[in-house]
């Protein structure tokens, strides 16, 4: 298939074509990686936008279950959704363990839903290297709603924030413990945080967790792109589907004022910006790998071991040699 017999299928929402091409954009070898690129900027003359929606929370918070839940809801109103699931990678061996769509049996079931888990590798910020281009992809296919669901909460993970358009921090009652040390930048970047779980015997704690992070929103200072009450706390139970509804509700209403207000526009050429600086990052990076860069690097790092000339001497004489 040509890339832009590939580019049509996309395009008309072909499922097939999109995992196709989602596949070509995560691979690293460099034939992979241009007709990647040009894949790309055909579609991206489509102009199509879908409302990206990034998730993160503590471990066992319940990140898939919400997920599968939201999404149904979502899909029974009628919106295709993309679900970009971010697996941790093993550190000893590479692999990752890709089960989301065993976790979300019914979304992945759905014919107006389409589940794609990637692994992280070894790219920090809770997404995978290519979430980016995963997202502009499924925005092409025509998906109203992406849900981006991170590796984990960390302080790194606030990354995923500049592929998306909402950030939704979900916690568990009484879990404040857990984020200490990373709520703080978490909770800055966080447009809504849900209590999970809001049922049963924790149904009363996790009202109070509500309330005291509703409590440590209004500590933070107010942010432009936020009208008044956002960032907001509220609490949801993904396995009694309840609070979903009044979520969504939320997430349209800030979602509608920030188009009116500019905001959505701005922030998208920001978040452009911002991943152009990264490939130049990559790119720059990449050139460190050559055989001959490596030889150079071995040579002046056996001089600067051997106290025959300083590290940053050695710096920059690598830098003038390239």
């Amino acid at each position: 298939m040509s890339k832009i017999e590939l580019a049509d299928a996309v395009l008309n929402g072909d499922r097939r074509a999109l995992a196709r091409a989602i596949t070509l954009v995560e691979s690293r070898r460099a034939d992979h990686r241009r007709q990647a690129s040009e894949l790309l900027q055909l579609l991206s003359r489509s102009g199509r936008q879908a409302l990206r929606i990034g998730l993160s929370g503590t471990p066992g918070v319940g990140k898939s279950t919400f997920i599968e839940s939201f999404g149904m809801m979502l899909t029974g109103l009628g919106l295709r959704v993309a679900v970009l699931a971010v697996d941790p990678s093993s550190a000893r061996s590479g692999g990752s363990i890709l089960g989301d769509k065993t976790r979300m049996d019914r979304l992945a079931r759905d014919p107006k839903a389409f589940i794609r888990p990637s692994p992280s590798q070894t790219h920090l910020g809770g997404v995978a290297r290519r979430t980016r281009e995963a997202v502009a992809l499924c925005e092409a296919a025509g998906f109203d709603v992406i849900l981006i669901e991170t590796v984990g909460v960390g302080q790194s993970e606030t990354m995923v924030a500049q592929i998306c358009d909402l950030f939704l921090l979900l916690l568990a009652p009484a879990g404040g413990d857990e984020l200490q040390g990373v709520k703080r930048g978490i909770m800055e970047m966080a447009d809504l945080i849900l209590v999970n779980k809001a049922d049963g015997d924790l149904k009363p704690t996790a009202t109070r967790t509500c309330a005291d992070y509703a409590g440590a929103l209004r500590l933070l200072r107010k942010r432009p792109q936020d009208p008044q009450g956002f960032p907001k706390a509220m609490t949801v139970s993904a396995l009694e589907e309840a609070g979903l509804e009044q979520a969504w509700a939320e997430m349209t209403a800030l979602a509608d004022w920030r188009r009116e207000a500019g905001h959505w526009d701005s922030t998208r050429a920001a978040q452009a910006r911002h991943w152009f600086e990264e490939e130049l990052r990559e790119a720059l990076l990449a050139r460190l790998t050559t055989p001959q860069a490596q030889a150079d690097i071995a040579r002046l790092g056996r001089a600067v071991a051997a106290g025959e000339i300083t590290p940053d001497a050695a710096a920059q004489a690598f830098f003038a040699e390239e």
